[in-house]
């Protein structure tokens, strides 16, 4: 469940790296290469989301998934 919800911000950071690369490829010299730069941090970015998710979710540190259990042992049980 928390890797579902990490892919939110993953794929925020890779639409706005790539308007960044976009933006960058209109510019020239140093603004050109320090968009190129940027875009490549931020695209690394959005990986950190989906690999903590996915390590949460694996590991069974997810809290919205024990939360889960906790309820539905309060309706199961009479």
């Amino acid at each position: 469940m928390c890797f579902f919800f990490s892919l939110i911000p993953a794929t925020f950071f890779v639409t706005l790296g790539f308007f960044v690369l976009f933006a960058s490829h209109k510019a020239v010299g140093g603004i050109r290469v320090f968009g190129i730069v940027l875009t490549i941090w931020i695209f690394m970015l959005a990986l950190f989301p989906p690999i903590a998710g996915a390590y949460v979710t694996l590991s069974g540190q997810c809290p919205m998934e024990q939360m889960m259990k906790e309820f539905r042992n309060r309706v199961t049980q009479p």
